[in-house]
């Protein structure tokens, strides 16, 4: 990690490789809660400036305040007023960008849910070290990336480190749709009505009519309309169809729909 006195690494070169771009990351992300925001945001735009201009820089000057507003304009596409992973992954030129990878395999978030399922294998709601590996490698692939061995470790430990806050060696599906779009980021919808495993349980058994374990499309449908009444039908349409694309031949079962809207998978 770098030392945080120290002015930032990296960011006078055209290409980062992917560690590189996780120094960055923590040299400026210092309370560690996945944005660089406030007062880490300014310090960023002002180094950022320095590297590119190669001369000081006054915050405090009109100028300087007018650039920063347009490269927020340019950069922060959900306009919350910080820069998440993802959006500096816009900003800096990653080496092969990397990141950017995801975006082109995970165009919708039904397509990163479909993902998921597929290394996911053991429905535990996490990906362990090693299925992670699968998932970038089957990435690199579609992405027509050219990578070897040394590479794929480089990127899963990267991603790891990333998004790994706890230190278990394993990834949870929120974590990892952090890679993507902001605007495709359906989990982040269900943020902040994460439910109990008491609240899921009396949910799902109360959809689940017939007690056979899982729901339906339509049934899944009902439980998102009662859940998220704000939600507009257009909204609604695209989360269920990410949602069902974690269904085995339509059904939806318990465990697959705890993954999205517990706070903690049960295990």
């Amino acid at each position: 990690m770098a030392n945080k006195g120290q002015h930032p690494p990296y960011l006078h070169l055209a290409e980062l490789t992917a560690s590189q771009f996780l120094d960055i990351w923590n040299h400026f992300d210092t309370d560690g809660n996945g944005y660089i925001e406030g007062k880490e945001l300014e310090n960023f735009f002002r180094e950022l400036e320095v590297a590119r201009r190669g001369a000081g820089v006054d915050p405090t000057n009109v100028s300087f305040r007018e650039k920063m507003k347009e490269f927020m304009t340019k950069f922060d596409k959900n306009k919350d007023g910080r820069i998440e992973m993802s959006e500096l992954a816009q900003i800096l030129p990653t080496e092969e960008n990397f990141l950017l990878c995801f975006r082109t395999f995970v165009g919708s978030s039904a397509e990163f849910m479909a993902a998921w399922r597929r290394y996911d294998t053991d429905r535990s709601g996490y990906i362990e070290a090693n299925e992670l590996k699968g998932f970038l490698s089957d990435l690199l692939k579609k992405a027509n990336r050219h990578y070897d061995d040394q590479k794929l470790h480089e990127y899963t430990q990267t991603i790891l480190k990333m998004f790994d806050l706890n230190g278990d060696g394993k990834l949870g599906l929120s974590e990892m749709a952090r890679l993507l779009p902001v605007q495709e980021n359906f989990l982040l919808k269900f943020e902040g009505i994460k439910l109990t495993s008491e609240q899921f349980n009396a949910i799902f058994t109360y959809y689940d009519k017939d007690g056979n374990g899982y729901i339906d499309e339509q049934e899944l449908e009902a439980l998102l309309k009662d859940l998220y009444e704000e939600v507009d039908t257009k909204n609604l349409t695209g989360y269920k169809k990410s949602i069902m694309a974690l269904a085995d031949g339509g059904k939806l079962y318990r465990t697959e729909l705890e993954i999205v809207l517990c706070r903690e998978p049960m295990l």
